[in-house]
C-alpha cells in the first residue's frame, strides 16, 4: 500500500512534490491507526507482560510463572483448551469444506443467497447465539424434551455445562469464518481445471481430493489459524455452555482475576494464552504453501 501510494505521488499528477511531502502525507496516513494501536493494543500488552515477569520485591523474578505452572488446574484447563480447539476447527473443516464447494458451483442467484445465509449469524451478538443454544440444550431443553417424547430417556440428559456444550457453540460461532475464507479460494479455481481432471479419467471424489482440495489449501490453512486461534481465545461462549465446572483459559482468567482476585496469575495467563496464539499462528502459516 505504502508503494502504490510513493508511486501515485511520483506520477505526472504529483509533480512537485518532493521527498519530504510524500513522508509527511504518509505519515499523516499511517499517524491515526499507529497512534491507536500504540495506545490502545501494544502499550497494555507490554504493561500485561512487564506485570507477570514481577516479583515480590518489584524487581524481575519467573515466580508467578512457577507458582501458576505447577498448578494442577492450570494443566487440566490449558490442555482442554486446546483440545476444544482442535476439535471445532476440524469439525469446522469437514462441514465447510463440502458446503462451500457446492455453493461455489451455484449459480450467481443461488450463490448469493446462501453466502448471505452464511454471513447472517456474524451479524448477530455472540452473547445472543450463545444463550439461544440454553434453549436447545438445557435440562428441560428442545433435544431433551424431543427424548422424552419419543420415550427414547427416563431423565434428562446433562448437555449444558460440558465440553460438548462449548464445542458445539463454538462451532457454530466460527464455521461461518471458515466457509467464507474457502469460499473465497476455491472462487479462484478455474472451472476448466475440474473439467479437465475429469476428462482425464478421474471421479468426483478424485477430483475433489486431488484438485481441490490442493487448490485451495491456503483458504483452508487461513481458515484454520482464524477457527483454531478464535477457539483458544474465546471468553462468551464458554462461559455460559461450559460455566464454572468446565473452565477453559479465558474464563479461568476471568475466575482468577475477578473472583479469586489473583491478578499475579490472571496476568500470567493472559500472556501464556497470547504466546500460545502467536505460536500456533506462526506454525499454522507457515503451512501455507508458497506458490500461491
Amino acid at each position: 500500500m505504502i508503494r502504490r501510494a510513493e508511486g501515485f505521488l511520483r506520477s505526472p499528477s504529483g509533480t512537485g512534490m518532493n521527498q519530504i511531502n510524500i513522508r509527511r502525507i504518509l505519515l499523516m496516513l499511517l499517524g491515526p491507526g499507529g497512534a491507536f494501536l500504540l495506545f490502545f493494543f501494544l502499550a497494555p500488552l507490554l504493561f500485561v507482560m512487564g506485570e507477570s515477569f514481577t516479583g515480590a520485591g518489584g524487581g524481575i523474578s519467573l515466580e508467578r510463572y512457577i507458582s501458576v505452572l505447577k498448578d494442577q488446574q492450570f494443566h487440566h484447563v490449558y490442555l482442554r483448551t486446546l483440545k476444544i480447539g482442535v476439535i471445532v476447527t476440524l469439525l469446522a473443516v469437514i462441514v465447510s469444506y463440502p458446503s462451500a464447494y457446492v455453493i461455489n458451483r451455484l449459480s450467481v442467484g443461488r450463490k448469493s443467497v446462501l453466502m448471505s445465509l452464511v454471513i447472517l449469524p456474524l451479524m448477530t451478538s455472540p452473547v445472543a447465539r450463545t444463550f439461544a443454544w440454553i434453549v436447545i440444550l438445557g435440562r428441560f431443553g428442545l433435544i431433551n424434551q424431543s427424548l422424552r417424547a419419543f420415550r427414547l430417556i427416563d431423565e434428562p440428559l446433562r448437555i449444558m455445562y460440558t465440553e460438548g456444550a462449548i464445542i458445539i457453540g463454538l462451532l457454530q460461532l466460527f464455521m461461518p469464518i471458515m466457509v467464507l475464507t474457502v469460499v473465497s479460494a476455491m472462487e479462484n479455481i478455474p472451472e476448466e481445471v475440474e473439467e479437465a481432471a475429469m476428462s482425464l479419467g478421474s471421479g468426483r471424489a478424485g477430483c475433489f481430493f486431488r484438485v481441490i482440495v490442493p487448490l485451495s489449501y491456503d483458504g483452508l490453512i487461513m481458515g484454520t489459524i482464524l477457527v483454531f486461534t478464535g477457539c483458544i481465545t474465546a471468553y462468551v461462549t464458554p462461559a455460559i455452555l461450559g460455566g464454572s465446572s468446565v473452565l477453559t483459559l479465558s474464563t479461568l482468567m476471568r475466575q482468577k482475576a475477578l473472583v479469586l482476585m489473583d491478578w499475579e496469575a490472571a496476568t500470567v495467563i493472559a500472556v501464556i494464552m497470547i504466546a500460545t496464539t502467536l505460536i500456533l499462528y506462526n506454525s499454522l502459516r507457515s503451512l501455507r504453501p508458497k506458490n500461491l
